[in-house]
């Protein structure tokens, strides 16, 4: 199989395009050939040397699939549903970057109905997040207000989209008013970029003083004391990246007074048992407002993974150079 490989921890040049031998799907596992596989950051700083894939994990990148089912246990494809030949895509521990890789039955879902390889893609690593960070962890009820650091980014879009499908009031930050305007014609309340006002001030005001009930943080560093600053009472903020450094002063008195709640998480280290509930919950509530159309896949670029001809880099060079310039809005895929 062809494969992108990480030839040694560094910049987006040491991905590299291989051939390694084809692999075999195990107990509750399948093989599926890869038609396309989304780009994340934590791709970026595995391939830098920050990331190291988990014990037992491929060392190729991509953590997200969309392909076809060509082998795998039987009883667990019969078990989920599934059978050989059939359209899914999955989450992965790692493996993505191939034209085949193995993934756990459990965490494959059927490709929603009128959704491209390219768009289904796109869709594992980022609704699995927001479902397991917003709604589940973060509690989101119709009628509350979440704020989202970074609206443009592929988690920030599909934030966006599934709150306010479900009721939720929607308050983004972004980095340019391209950005911010991109956020809004997805169904954002309000957008405010953060190079130029300060979202905490505006987090505020826009809720006329209440705070906002839920804070989905992909930054952390400094921005954790000013978001429990701009909390409602019984807020909840949820950290899942740590863009801006792990570590940030936290006011224990705010806490304590607005009665907050301050939790995070991490997927790919989660054990398989958990991503199958996970994937359930994201079949039973999300998937719907795709089919539907009320929830869509945001796809910036497309590149080839196979084309090692351009003076640029393989497509996956050029997509992680993309990625790290933070000009993107919405997600970035490998198309095989």
């Amino acid at each position: 199989m062809n494969v992108i490989e990480i030839s040694t921890f560094g910049g987006p040049d040491v991905l590299r395009l291989a051939n390694r031998p084809l692999p075999v799907a195990g107990p509750d596992q399948v093989c599926i050939q890869v038609a396309a596989s989304g780009i994340n950051r934590p791709d970026v700083l595995q391939r830098s040397g920050r990331y190291p894939a988990p014990a037992g994990a491929s060392d190729i990148p991509g953590l997200e699939v969309a392909g076809t089912i060509i082998s795998g246990d039987p009883l667990a494809l019969a078990h989920a549903g599934l059978q050989l030949g059939d359209r899914v895509c999955a989450l992965l521990e790692g493996g993505g970057y191939a034209t085949h890789c193995i993934a756990r039955v459990g965490q494959c879902l059927p490709l929603p109905q009128g959704l491209t390889d390219v768009e289904a893609a796109s869709l594992p690593e980022t609704v699995f997040t927001v479902w397991s960070n917003v709604f589940e962890r973060g509690g989101l009820k119709r009628g509350e207000t979440l704020l989202v650091q970074g609206g443009s980014s592929g988690i920030g879009v599909m934030a966006i989209q599934i709150a306010k499908a479900l009721g939720s009031r929607v308050i983004v930050t972004a980095g340019s008013d391209d950005k911010c305007n991109a956020c809004l014609a997805l169904g954002a309340d309000h957008a405010i970029n953060y190079k130029t006002h300060d979202f905490e001030t505006e987090a505020l005001r826009l809720t006329e003083g209440r705070g906002v009930d839920v804070v989905l943080d992909m930054v952390a560093g400094g921005y954790i004391s000013r978001q429990l600053n701009c909390m409602a009472d019984e807020g909840r903020l949820v950290i899942i990246a740590v863009q801006g450094g792990v570590q940030g002063e936290l006011n224990a008195v705010t806490v304590m007074r607005k009665r907050l709640t301050v939790t995070g998480s991490t997927l790919r280290p989660r054990s398989p048992d958990f991503k199958e509930r996970l994937a359930q919950a994201c079949l039973q509530h999300v998937w719907p407002l795709l089919e539907q159309g009320r929830v869509k896949p945001v796809i910036h670029s497309t590149f080839c993974a196979l084309d090692d001809s351009s003076a640029l880099g393989n497509g996956a060079t050029q997509a992680h150079r993309l990625m790290e310039s933070n000009q993107h809005i919405g997600k970035i895929v490998l198309s095989w």
